[in-house]
């Protein structure tokens, strides 16, 4: 991707990969950029969506029609730095009106390097993808020139079956909370958000944060009361190496908690195959029906993959599926019958989002206690 960092009017392109194109503006950096599109449905939070290592690899839609309005604070992050591969947006609105804020979305833009595209019919966009289903997309203020746009969109990989935790992972083990915590958990980083981190924090946990493909022994040896397994982008399928040290998990009879991509992992760990949706669920407003308590939740998803429920209802001496989505029937969380061992596949550290799934955090502290 070659960048520009001056802002400009000038036009851009997104072209999909079914040769649908819409025209607009220019917004971020000048270049080009491609990834799966997809979009988002949450009314606020556009700063927690842009750097959730979720969304690596995903050029974003955000439904909302205005992004940028309340500007950008250094605090309203989930990692370190912005993971989605470019921005669809309606109204992209330089001047902000919050007064914490520390900079215009335009600023944030220039500084992470992002392409992004405003002033086209997200609407129409959103329509198309929940029609067609999910696929790759090229954004461009560099050229619209679309024999040259769909012969480099053409090149890139397909979401299915790629392997991108390891590449969002971190490199090296770190710690998260107070040393002399009650509890002590090995994580699993797969594209872990910072506030999965602080929910786990505020119950008492001291974490100790291991990269993707850290072998079983270096996590037991950290000697943990349980072993949590985080959200990430890809396909779990392509991720062998995660199953088994979920498997070796599962054999230890230790807590274990899984959400989102470790949700699924646990799944494959348990003879549930994955499989990848037809464009995902993405937002802070989706319905889930806790099969136990008979509650409803309104929460945060993110995940274009899901773990098969005609799987699950054979493996059902093992297994319980304890949530379901309220819009498709999908599995939203099952728990094991004879290991400690229960996962989500929604968001419930909420960032953003409303917080009806908090209590899953302290279940994982009870279940370890």
């Amino acid at each position: 991707m070659s960048v520009v960092t001056d802002f400009s009017f000038r036009p851009a392109a997104i072209l999909l990969e079914d040769g649908t194109v819409f025209f607009g503006r220019a917004a971020g950096v000048i270049g080009t950029t491609i990834g799966e599109i997809c979009f988002n449905t949450g009314m606020t939070g556009y700063q927690e969506i842009f750097t959730d290592p979720s969304y690596f690899g995903q050029i974003m839609v955000t439904t909302n029609a205005h992004i940028g309005n309340y500007g950008t604070m250094d605090t309203e992050v989930e990692s370190s730095s912005i993971k989605i591969a470019g921005l669809v947006c309606k109204n992209f609105t330089v001047p902000f009106s919050r007064l914490k804020s520390g900079s215009s979305i335009q600023s944030y833009f220039e500084q992470q390097k992002l392409v992004a595209i405003c002033d086209v019919d997200t609407r129409a966009i959103v329509r198309h993808i929940r029609d067609k289903g999910a696929m790759n997309a090229i954004i461009s203020s560099e050229t619209l020139d679309l024999k040259i746009l769909m012969e480099r969109l053409q090149e890139a990989p397909s979401m299915d079956g790629l392997e991108l935790a390891s590449r969002v992972s971190t490199t090296i083990p770190y710690t998260y909370g107070r040393p002399d915590a009650t509890f002590r958990v090995a994580a699993l980083d797969f594209g872990i958000k910072q506030n999965i981190l602080a929910c786990l924090a505020d119950r008492d946990c001291y974490v100790q944060v291991f990269p993707a493909r850290t072998p079983f022994h270096e996590l037991k040896a950290f000697s943990p009361n349980g072993y949590f397994l985080s959200n990430g982008p890809g396909d779990p399928a392509s991720m062998d190496y995660a199953v088994q040290v979920t498997t070796q998990i599962l054999a230890e009879k230790a807590p274990l908690f899984g959400i989102c991509l470790g949700h699924q992992l646990l799944g494959l760990a348990s003879g549930v195959q994955t499989y990848k949706m037809h464009h995902g669920h993405r937002g802070i407003n989706h319905p889930v029906k806790n099969v136990i308590t008979g509650h409803c939740e309104i929460t945060s998803q993110n995940h274009g993959f899901g773990v098969s429920p005609e799987d699950i209802r054979k493996h059902a001496d093992r297994i319980e599926v304890t949530h379901v989505n309220l819009n498709d029937h999908s599995v939203e969380g099952f728990r094991l019958k004879h290991v400690p061992a229960f996962s989500v596949q929604y968001h419930p550290e909420s960032s953003p989002g409303p917080h009806d799934a908090r209590y899953l955090f302290d279940q994982f502290t009870a279940m370890m206690r």
